[in-house]
């Protein structure tokens, strides 16, 4: 059995005068006292006890505590024999623990009521409690008022006054909480009630605008997010203040939820209750931010085990979305029903010009909101719940909150019936390609329950997350913004980040066809096996469900199934191999497919987080885009090749005649065009190339050992280094190093050697923490010197690099698998070896190494990181000039990149 306050009471009443007096005897036993009821708590809580009786106990524990130091501190320490009125004191409870809801390590909020003005004895008393409760390391939030400043204050603040709805008597003068409560029923509460809702659920939407103004958030805050208790504190608190009472069952009791909502809304406060409790005790603190590292240790404690295709964590996780969202739909509902009894101005409300109870669809106007004349049409015509979301998007009105919560009602009929009806299926492909705003339809469809029931393979990817770094959202939602993203991009709004894909649009000839492999590119995901493939399967059997003809849903199976092809090929893939091109040519097939898939990849890039697109990302699709529309255009693989070779030689040849210095004489500019691999001519606009021959024309003019150069790159989000040196084995490596210990993290790399020996190299690197162009002077220095240094061999980077390998702890719980794959037929001149592993600083340092050690020249490199994932490409040769053949040579290359990706 639980302690309760009673218990707790009598345990610190029994110290007496003596244990009173010795302060630190005293503060001993009362941490035996409290420390010992508190793990009686834990114990039982992760025993499989609920959270509502851990919190409730742990209130009645303070309450407890509380208690007996005051009558300690009143009959042993500073007894006033005979108090006046004047010199009475009331102590209560205030917000969350006002209402019994205390976890873990809440802040212990305490109201020190006093008559009229402070006296002695009421602040004797006072502080001999904090000091004891601050003994005991507990974060108390105290102020002591009278009841007319405690009226002022609640007229004045929303803080003060929500916090004084939920005050409780503790101790003391009962007459004066009785005022306090009585006036604040006058002088707050009534003719108040309209404000006060207004006031909370504005505070709302201000703190979801603070905290993340999405309930799918990849690390979710469980109190202040949006869908977690902090809403539902909220329902309780205009519940409170308009209809007075404490239980929950009030909210029945006045008309705002039915039974069933109620049980809904217990179930989600109980499950949020029990995360946050386990997160307290999990963290030793107050922390009520789900993250990463600690989201697999919760799941496992609320019993949430892996599965075949699905991880604990992601189904805990699932979970956790599912309750948020039942919170947002118990929020419209409540919104709704007060509307209703209270007539309160419409949120958002614009001007009504004329539409008051205009009729369209078989629904009312009222005002810009679609709303029900008949209650059970939903039940009576379910189509019409298509048909609401599809009149609401074509007319740009919103739905109001009380036929959005008779939707929540009617989804049981959405059943086979309706989802193979023609006319649903026709208004629900008019809301996906709609050109208003698919994308917020959407939403307001999946947040409502629509969008799953109608397409049970897209409910299966509801609340869906990847317990990863890269992806910022759950499944669902990362799709929703896909679209929005597309929608965007169709109405020209993303010129600036996205020119091919604007360019592209309005020359595509399947736009239908592109919104729906959007829509279903990922609803393969947590079945097993490649979810481009089980996607490609859904698509082939719900696209002529959905209306699609044959031709369009060939286009969109392809699309799901190749919806990666194209970033794969484009970021981990040398795009000056003409292998690379015509391999992608020969899966891709025409010019439209190409250009339905470069479009499709932006929105995909774009929607997985704000950080993860950038202008070298969008440089490397748009090289991809051209090279394979030229081979497409030309019937020949080799495209535009031969004489984009030979026009970067002439151009090049006439800028550098013109240079102003005379120093490029012709013969020099003949030999410098004789010295260069033709793959380097592909690869850099003539500006480049011009940049990179005055480095060459710098470092032998002045007889120098080495060339380095930097250059900032702002729209891609990256920084170039440009090194001439005499080419030698490692020189890639000591390049890495020096580039790491400067904190910055290679991105690519293209790799040349002269004819006469000479290494040309362009490295891309960017900010190892904020994946942005280094732009600090300090730093290229610092790049620099180390580069100088390591070449000169002053430096061992391997010693210096050692330190470094560790990770931030927060990364520490994911595992991912290392893996070497060596590829002959992906290139016609090099093998082509993948690297997969966890990502940490220094690795292209030891993989660099080990390539080194194995004999084997770099001749490119790229890089692509997906949270703590990174797959490292390189092409390379042996010291020969021939590929990697041999099995037993094959064999020790991916045991050795294998051991250095395990490196700590």
């Amino acid at each position: 059995m639980l302690p309760d306050a009673g218990a707790i009471r009598a345990q610190v009443q029994a110290l007496g005068a003596a244990g009173a007096a010795d302060i630190p005897a005293l503060t001993a036993a009362l941490k035996r006292i409290h420390g010992d009821a508190r793990a009686l708590v834990r114990a039982a809580f992760e025993a499989g006890g609920s959270a509502e009786t851990a919190v409730a106990a742990l209130s009645s524990i303070t309450d407890g505590l509380i208690q007996g130091l005051l009558d300690l501190a009143s009959t042993h320490v500073y007894p006033t024999p005979n108090p006046t009125k004047g010199e009475g004191l009331a102590v209560l409870a205030v917000g969350g623990y006002g209402r019994s809801e205390l976890c873990p390590h809440s802040d212990i909020d305490l109201l020190f009521l006093v008559p009229y003005k402070r006296t002695p004895a009421g602040e004797q008393l006072t502080e001999y409690l904090l000091y004891r409760l601050w003994d005991l390391g507990l974060k108390v939030g105290q102020a002591t008022r009278s009841v007319s400043e405690c009226i002022k204050l609640a007229q004045q603040d929303l803080t003060v006054s929500t916090a004084l709805l939920e005050a409780r008597l503790l101790w003391g003068d009962a007459a004066a909480a009785a005022d306090l409560q009585e006036g604040y029923r006058k002088e707050i509460v009534q003719g108040h009630e309209a404000a006060f809702i207004e006031a909370k659920l504005a505070e709302r939407d201000e703190r979801h605008q603070r905290v993340g103004d999405s309930r799918y958030l990849l690390e979710p805050n469980v109190k202040e997010g949006k869908g977690g208790l902090r809403d539902l504190h909220t329902l309780g608190w205009i519940a409170r203040f308009v209809y007075g009472g404490t239980d929950q069952a009030k909210l029945v009791q006045s008309g705002l939820i039915t039974r069933r909502d109620l049980s809904t809304f217990r179930r989600s406060r109980a499950f949020l209750l029990a995360v946050r409790c386990h997160l307290h005790w999990l963290t030793g603190r107050a922390e009520d931010r789900l993250t990463l590292d600690v989201q697999p240790e919760i799941a496992a404690r609320m019993g949430f085990r892996t599965r075949t295709r699905s991880m604990g964590v992601e189904r805990f996780m699932k979970r956790y979305y599912l309750a948020a969202r039942e919170v947002g739909n118990l929020t419209r509902i409540v919104c709704a029903a007060l509307e209703e009894q209270h007539r309160r101005r419409p949120r958002f409300a614009l001007p009504r010009f004329g539409l008051a109870r205009k009729r369209v669809d078989g629904f009312l106007i009222q005002g810009n909101r679609l709303a029900l004349d008949d209650p059970k049409l939903f039940q009576a015509e379910p189509i019409k719940l298509l048909q609401l979301f599809q009149t609401a998007d074509a007319r740009g009105l919103d739905i109001h909150p009380a036929t959005l919560a008779a939707v929540g009602q009617a989804l049981p009929r959405i059943d086979a019936e309706l989802r193979n009806d023609p006319e649903a299926n026709r208004l629900f492909l008019e809301i996906l390609t709609s050109r208003k705003d698919p994308a917020g339809t959407l939403t307001r469809m999946n947040e409502a329950g629509v969008l799953g029931r109608f397409v049970p393979d897209f409910g299966r990817i509801v609340g869906q997350m990847q317990h990863n770094l890269y992806h910022i959202y759950t499944t669902d939602e990362h799709t929703i913004r896909a679209i929005g993203f597309l929608r965007q991009i169709e109405d020209g709004q993303l010129a600036a980040d996205f020119p091919l894909a604007t360019e592209l649009f309005p020359k595509l000839l399947s736009r239908r066809a592109l919104f729906v492999a959007l829509f279903l590119h990922d609803i393969g995901k947590g079945r097993g096996g490649s979810h481009a493939e089980v996607g490609a399967v859904i698509a082939r059997k719900l696209c002529p469900r959905f209306g699609l003809l044959p031709e369009e849903t060939e286009t969109v199976v392809w699309l799901v199934r190749h919806h990666l092809l194209m970033s794969d090929t484009a970021f981990r893939r040398d795009l000056e191999d003409l292998k690379t091109i015509q391999d992608f040519v020969e899966v891709v097939q025409s010019p439209e497919r190409l250009k339905l898939l470069l479009v499709l990849t932006v929105c995909d890039i774009r929607a997985v987080g704000p950080n993860v697109w950038n202008g070298w990302k969008g440089q490397l699709l748009r090289e991809l885009h051209g090279e394979a529309e030229a081979a497409l255009q030309s019937g020949d693989p080799r495209g535009r090749r031969a004489s984009r070779a030979n026009a970067a030689k002439a151009e090049l040849a006439q800028a550098l005649l013109a240079e102003p210095d005379g120093w490029w004489t012709q013969e020099r500019i003949d030999r410098h065009l004789a010295r260069h691999d033709p793959r380097y001519w592909l690869g850099f606009a003539t500006e480049d190339l011009v940049r990179h021959a005055r480095l060459i024309q710098h470092t032998e003019s002045q007889s120098l050992p080495i060339g380095i150069d930097f250059r900032v790159d702002k729209f891609r989000a990256r920084s170039e280094l440009l090194l001439y040196a005499p080419d030698h084995p490692g020189l890639f490596m000591k390049v890495a190093g020096a580039i790491a210990l400067g904190g910055a993290s290679i991105v690519d790399a293209h790799i040349f050697t002269t004819t006469d020996g000479t290494a040309l190299d362009m490295l891309g690197f960017q900010d190892a923490g904020k994946q942005a162009a280094v732009d600090d002077p300090e730093r290229f220095q610092r790049i620099r010197d180390n580069l100088i240094r390591a070449l000169s061999g002053e430096i061992w980077l391997e010693k210096a690099l050692a330190g470094r390998r560790s990770l931030p702890a927060r990364a520490d719980v994911f595992r991912v698998e290392p893996r070497v794959l060596l590829d002959n037929n992906a290139s016609r001149t090099h093998t082509v070896i993948e690297v997969n592993g966890r990502d940490r600083p220094g690795l292209l340092f030891d993989l660099a190494k080990a390539l080194k050690e194995l004999g084997l020249v770099i001749s490119s490199a790229h890089i692509s990181t997906y949270g703590e994932r990174v797959v490292d490409v390189f092409y390379v040769k042996d010291v020969f000039g021939m590929k990697v053949t041999v099995r037993s040579k094959v064999m020790k290359v991916q045991k050795q990149l294998t051991e250095a990706l395990s490196l700590t």
